[in-house]
């Protein structure tokens, strides 16, 4: 005869952060990924702006009890998180591709973003502020970029001239070269002969640098 057993199986969610807890985790992730190592009290305390290690450490005390980090006493005592380790281990992130770009800049929601893949980090300056987008057109077939290819997108960047930017000019979102004339003028190059430069009529808005291309060939 068979006995039942009964037993219950006990799961740990993890514990909800407050929102400063959350912006320093995500602080000490991105400095892990672009460092290899951990920030020290100091340079936490630099980035948010306080002059006291007491906040950060109160913060750093809930991040432990909740189960978010682990670490000793030493300066960079914060072991790598585990989504750090399995970025590193993998050699690739994933980054979101853009539908569109709207108006007020790169936006991570739902309502822009066509997919998530997988880029290689040689490709990548900073992973949460790089995103993707596909090239339309051929206005710039001369610097090797083939409608339907995914560019590589930093948002933070400054662009100087010569790189090749996205960006939002008379309400247009285009990609072209950053450029300037004799008389000092902004304008936007193609590269393609068919194409004439773009000078801005109203304003005109940079959304990122092109670090990266991407090509797929279809089977």
């Amino acid at each position: 005869m068979n006995v039942p057993v009964n037993f219950s199986l006990q799961i740990r969610m993890p514990e909800v952060l407050t929102e400063k807890q959350e912006a320093l985790l995500k602080f000490i992730e991105q400095y892990q990924l672009e460092n290899g190592s951990s920030p020290t009290i100091r340079e936490m305390r630099e980035y948010f702006g306080v002059t006291s290690d007491n906040s950060i450490l109160k913060h750093l005390k809930a991040l432990g009890e909740k189960g978010y980090i682990t670490k000793d006493d030493t300066p960079r005592g914060i072991k790598m998180l585990s989504s750090v380790k399995e970025r590193m281990e993998s050699g690739s992130l994933k980054l979101p591709l853009l539908g569109m770009i709207p108006a007020g800049g790169p936006v991570l929601s739902e309502e822009y973003i066509e997919n998530w893949l997988s880029v290689g980090e040689d490709v990548i300056y900073k992973a949460q502020d790089s995103y993707l987008l596909r090239v339309k057109g051929t206005s710039m077939i001369d610097a090797g970029m083939y409608e339907d290819d995914i560019l590589v997108v930093c948002g933070s960047l400054e662009p100087k001239i010569g790189d090749i930017v996205v960006a939002l000019v008379d309400n247009q979102n285009t990609v072209k070269r950053y450029m300037k004339d004799s008389d000092n003028r902004v304008y936007l190059k193609p590269e393609n002969p068919q194409y004439d430069n773009i000078y801005p009529q109203g304003e005109l808005c940079i959304q990122g640098v092109v670090t990266g291309l991407l090509r797929y060939y279809k089977r």
